[in-house]
C-alpha cells in the first residue's frame, strides 16, 4: 500500500480523501473492504519515515496535502523496477499499473513485459526441475503445482497486456 501511495503522490501533491478515492476505484470490489482510516496511516508512517512531507494548503485546515520528498520519489523509482515473482500479489501488480498509468510515470506495456520474462524463465527452471524428478515423487507434484501457478500467472500477464494495449490506443484516439 505505501508504494501505490507514493506512486500517486508522484503525480502530484494530494491529500488522504483523494487517494483512497483512488485506490477504491482502481481496485474495484475488492477495494470496498479497505479501511477508511488506512490511507492516513499510511501517510502518517510515510510522513515519518520521511517519504512524504506535508504542505500547506489554502483549503480547509482538517484537509492535509502530501508530496513526495527525494527519498520517496527514489522509493517509487525502486518499486516500479521491481520483479517480485512468484511472491507477487496479483493486487498489488495491478495497484502498480494502475499507478503508472495515471501518475505517468511509466509504460504499463514495459512493466507487464518485464514481468512476463521473469515468469517464463521461472516457468522453464520448474519445467526442467520437474523433468529431472521421477514419476510419482512428492518433489514432483510440487514443481508441478509451481509450473502451473507460473502458466496462469502468465496467462492473467496477456490479459494485462491486451486491456492495457487497449486502454492505450483508446487515450490515443481521444
Amino acid at each position: 500500500m505505501q508504494d501505490v501511495v507514493l506512486a500517486m503522490l508522484a503525480k502530484e501533491p494530494s491529500h488522504g480523501y483523494h487517494l483512497r478515492t483512488w485506490l477504491r476505484r482502481a481496485l474495484g470490489p475488492l477495494g470496498e473492504s479497505m479501511n477508511a482510516g488506512q490511507i492516513y496511516v499510511t501517510l502518517a508512517r510515510l510522513e515519518r519515515a520521511g517519504l512524504v512531507v506535508r504542505e500547506r494548503t489554502d483549503g480547509p485546515q482538517d484537509r492535509k496535502v502530501y508530496a513526495l520528498t527525494p527519498a520517496g520519489q527514489q522509493r517509487v523509482a525502486t518499486w516500479l523496477t521491481e520483479v517480485n515473482w512468484p511472491k507477487q500479489d496479483l493486487a498489488e501488480l495491478h495497484l502498480k499499473l494502475a499507478a503508472v498509468r495515471a501518475a505517468r510515470l511509466a509504460d504499463p506495456a514495459e512493466l507487464v513485459a518485464a514481468h512476463r520474462r521473469e515468469l517464463l524463465g521461472r516457468l522453464q527452471q520448474a519445467q526442467r526441475a520437474l523433468m529431472a524428478e521421477p514419476d510419482g515423487s512428492v518433489a514432483g507434484l510440487l514443481l508441478e503445482g509451481v509450473a502451473l501457478r507460473l502458466q496462469a500467472d502468465l496467462r492473467w500477464l496477456r490479459a494485462c497486456e491486451q486491456f492495457w494495449s487497449k486502454a492505450e490506443n483508446k487515450a490515443e484516439d481521444e
